[in-house]
This record gives C-alpha cells, structure tokens and sequence, in this order.
C-alpha cells in the first residue's frame, strides 16, 4: 500500500471511531422512558398531593407528551416517609417520580425522618401553595394588625388551630407572623388538628382563635362569608376569589409563607434523565390546562427545572431550620 491509501484507511478507521463515539454519546444524551412511570404520592386518594400528581397524569396522557403510560401510586403512611422509603432503593432509575412537599424538609429538621431532599435527585418544584389567616366573621380582629397587635401584647391569648404536624408548613406561618409581630413565638398557643376541616370547625366553634391554613382551603369558608381571611402571606396578590384581600406584606408583616409542592426522583439519575424530566416539566408547566387548574385552586405556577430547585431548596432548607429553632422544634438531623 502506498503512503496515499494509508493515509486514506488511517482517515477512514479515525471517522468510524469518531462515529462511535458520538453515536454512543448521542445515545445517552437522548435518554427517554423505556416502560411505564410511576407518578408515586404519599398521601391517599383526593388529598392535594394526589390531586397534582393526577393532574400530571393527565396532561401527559391527553397531550401523548410521554412515549410511555404512567400511572399514579399512593404510597401513604409517616407523613411521607412511606414513599421516600419506597423511592430510596430505586437509584439511578428514571422511571420513577414522586410528588410530595415541604415536609420533606420539616420532617428532617424536626427529627421525624433520617431523609431529606439531598438523598433524592430533586427535579422540579412545581407549585407554590401560600397560606393565609382567617378568624371567625364575627372575631373582633377585622385586620391582621389587630390580631398582631394581639400577639405582641399576649402571645398566650390568641390560640391558633392548624393542621397537620407541629413544625409543619401552616405552623411555621403562625410563628413567622407572630415574629413579625414582635412576639415571643417560643409563647404561641398552637393547637394541632388532624386535618384542615377540624382545624376550621374548632376556629368556627370558638375553641382557638386563628386559622392558619392555605389559601385555596380559606376561599370557600371566606366566599361563604363564616370566616374572615385577614390576609394571605404571597409576594402578590392571588388572583381570582381572593383577589381582594391583602398580602402580609401590604398589611405590614413582611413575610412569606409557602407550602411548596415538588418532584423528586431516586437518587444519582444520569444527566440525560435529568435532561428528560427537565423538558417534560417545563411543557407541562407552560400548558394552559395545568395553569388554569392552578388559578382555580389559588396555587400559583412556580416552576424551577432541577438545579434551579436544588439550589432553591438548600437556601429554604438554612430559612426553615432557623424559624424551627426559634420555636423549638428543631432537633439535630440523623
């Protein structure tokens, strides 16, 4: 063989090889699911997780957005610890998705679960659910000023009913508001109720005095006219039915209160799985279905693709630990 043809077959076999490559590589960078997904919830049937993750369903199904079927499972049990647990073992497999929420975060910091969200491959917080105050129509507080100048004067003498864990969500709200009120939140009368309809029977029955819950579980009372929302702790105002009552921050409370919503995945998914999910969740969030869903249930649209979420859940997860240990609930995470 003369030079001429072996620099020709060197070029040849450099191209093929080339050609591998990059076909592998495009291989792994155009991960897609292979068999059905499983949209894992920790809660039972018609509780607000299980309803988001339907809703996920949906959207996908009616928009063929997956080439694959996925399907809904409730794992409930611990607060949650039930679907983590079923999660965990799952490393590195993109199949699987679970929607859950802030107490993924709460329940570390408070010692309920040796998990939190740094043992997951988080994928996109979705949803933002802001919580409000609401006392009975007939309360002698009619602004949240009077009910914080209540609080600053006597912690102890207004009684607030929540739900459904100490250190959860609707509880750090009560001690973010009583701090903004210049009150001793380590005084705030707490009481803890099952659920939110037990939480409102006992503010409608005079046995506490404010209801701490969120926005889309005080429309219906307030639009009834037996409660009175004195505010709800958003950036803005919520649009639709609660569109004219105030932020905390226009009553003069700067502070937000957010029982965030998100995906989270199995630990060590592939920077290709990421991608996928990435992609998935972006469209279903810029669809108008799931935004006009979010509007009817006053949630707001929050989405963050999974590094922005990461990031996002480490700065709340040093915030939440800080209003925790102010209100002595905080213990040292497992």
């Amino acid at each position: 063989m003369n030079k001429t043809g072996m620099n020709r077959t060197i070029r040849l076999a450099v191209s093929l090889a080339l050609a591998a490559v990059c076909g592998s590589a495009l291989a792994q960078a155009t991960w897609k699911p292979e068999r059905n997904i499983e949209i894992v919830v920790g809660s039972s049937a018609g509780t607000g997780t299980d309803r988001t993750a339907r809703l996920i369903q949906k959207i996908w199904q009616d928009q063929k957005a997956l080439p694959v079927t996925a399907t809904v499972v409730n794992k409930p049990g611990g607060g949650g610890a039930v679907s983590w647990a079923y999660l965990g073992p799952k490393a590195g497999d993109g199949h699987f998705l679970l929607v859950t929420s802030y107490n993924l975060v709460t329940n570390h910091i408070t010692g309920r679960s040796a998990v939190t969200y740094s043992d997951f491959t988080p994928i996109s917080l979705l949803i933002s659910e802001y919580i409000g105050f609401a006392v009975k129509a007939d309360s002698p507080y009619k602004t949240l000023a009077d009910l914080a100048k209540a609080l600053k004067e006597d912690p102890g003498s207004v009684t607030v009913g929540t739900s459904s864990s100490a250190g959860g969500a609707n509880h750090i709200a009560a001690g973010l508001l009583a701090k903004a009120a210049g009150a001793d939140i380590k005084k705030l009368k707490v009481v803890i109720y099952n659920g939110g309809g037990e939480a409102l029977a006992a503010t409608l029955g005079g046995h506490v005095t404010l209801w701490v819950n969120s926005a889309s579980s005080l429309a219906v009372p307030t639009a009834a006219g037996t409660m009175r929302t004195l505010a709800i702790a958003a950036p803005q105002r919520l649009p639709g039915a609660l569109a004219n009552l105030p932020t905390a921050k226009e009553a003069g409370f700067p502070m937000v209160a957010d029982n965030w919503r998100l995906v989270i995945a199995p630990k060590g998914l592939s920077a290709p799985q990421v991608a996928y999910w990435d992609n998935a969740f972006r469209t279903l969030a810029q669809s108008r279905e799931w935004n006009d869903d979010l509007a009817a249930a006053q949630m707001s649209n929050s989405y963050r693709n999974s590094a922005d979420t990461t990031s996002y859940i480490a700065g709340e997860y040093g915030e939440i630990r800080g209003i925790l240990t102010e209100l002595g609930l905080a213990k040292t995470p497992k």
